[in-house]
């Protein structure tokens, strides 16, 4: 069986691999990858991005948006990421022509004098916990006339027309900051939506002392006292600039389906990734010389909570299972073109890296370079 390196190129996607100039030399301190700087040395730079302080998407949300064109003509796309439509059908929803924004459980904390979001990952929050939460507050969301699909238990699609309007805010984006700014708002007045602040408050009430909080707070793990609401948009006809797209992402996987684009989980190594079968030209018959796209996620819960032991020790791993592996492959001629898409949480950096750039030893690049201020 052919392998999937029939594939001439191969494009890695890093979210959160790009920590802010000012926590460089921390992030920096014990970080050993000599195979992913040579290659970001050797590489030439195709793109970079940059955000701002109080962009409310995340760039690697704003650039898969943008490859496959999913953002409105004439949207303004600096800060843009209508991506919850194809959340929803990754999810096994289906979005229709609908606006749709996702919503999730969350933890909000008090520290001081304000409200913090902490990471919805870091709640371990079990499918039926999540299940019995919904239930819960399923009637107030039917009584304001909202749409609600709820394929995963623990991520949910709200469509309402009183929502229509409403810029959210990525969870990511958002944790572990003051929640004030981030809070949904009106896109044309910036003004905070009532019904939202209505249903989040009552959702905020019908949870506080249910038996799962009481439960969830008896074994130690935050209780689940807020919903979070981002991503809104409708589902548009999309394209995909790539053969296949390996990844655990909803928004990613969804906008592949959308495009009629083989979707799978990230391999954990190289080595997996260069096993994979084929592409079969009868099934895939635009494939041809467009890139495998395979995102790579170790990093975002390390940067969040700004454990940079932690976020080292992530891309040590990469560098055995990923970098060194692929850098080989290139340098034997396996395949033709590597592309690395690096992600702080306001900007992005693309660069391209061929066979031949190898061995132009004159560039001199290092990642500290590339962190966005």
């Amino acid at each position: 069986m052919r392998s999937i390196m029939h594939a001439n190129r191969l494009h890695l996607l890093l979210p959160f691999a790009l920590p802010a100039a000012a926590d460089a030399s921390t992030a920096l301190h014990d970080i050993k990858s000599p195979a992913l700087d040579r290659m970001i040395a050797r590489a030439t730079l195709a793109e970079r991005v940059i955000g701002e302080d109080f962009q409310r998407t995340l760039p690697h949300e704003r650039w898969v948006a943008r490859q496959f064109g999913a953002l409105l003509s004439g949207a303004a796309a600096a800060d843009e990421a209508p991506l919850a439509p194809y959340m929803l059908r990754a999810d096994g929803g289906d979005p229709g022509t609908a606006t749709w924004a996702c919503v999730q459980p969350v933890h909000v904390r008090i520290v001081h004098d304000h409200l913090v979001l902490i990471d919805p990952a870091s709640l371990e929050l079990s499918d039926e916990d999540a299940a019995a939460l919904l239930a819960v507050v399923r009637p107030l969301i039917d009584e304001l006339g909202v749409r609600i699909e709820a394929p995963k238990p623990s991520r949910w699609y709200l469509s309402g027309e009183d929502f229509g309007t409403l810029s959210g805010t990525s969870p990511l984006r958002a944790s572990g900051r003051n929640i004030e700014i981030w809070l949904p708002h009106e896109v044309h007045s910036g003004e905070r939506s009532r019904v939202w602040m209505k249903l989040q408050n009552e959702v905020q009430m019908a949870w506080f002392e249910n038996p799962v909080n009481e439960a969830r707070e008896a074994r130690g793990l935050p209780v689940v006292n807020s919903i979070w609401f981002h991503a809104q948009g409708k589902a548009q006809p999309v394209t995909s600039p790539f053969s296949l797209v390996c990844s655990d992402a909803a928004a990613i996987r969804g906008l592949a389906m959308t495009a009629g684009t083989p979707v799978a989980a990230p391999p954990a190594t190289f080595s997996a990734f260069a096993a994979l079968p084929a592409l079969e030209s009868s099934t895939n018959a635009n494939a041809a010389g467009k890139p495998v796209l395979v995102e790579l996620d170790p990093f975002s819960a390390p940067y969040i909570e700004q454990d940079w032991a932690r976020w080292n020790a992530a891309f040590a791993a990469l560098e055995t299972g990923w970098f060194q592996p692929a850098l080989e492959a290139l340098q034997e001629g396996r395949f033709a073109e590597l592309d690395l898409t690096l992600c702080g949480d306001t900007g992005s950096v693309t660069l391209t890296l061929t066979r031949g750039d190898l061995s132009k030893f004159w560039r001199r690049r290092v990642l500290a370079s590339l962190f966005i201020e």
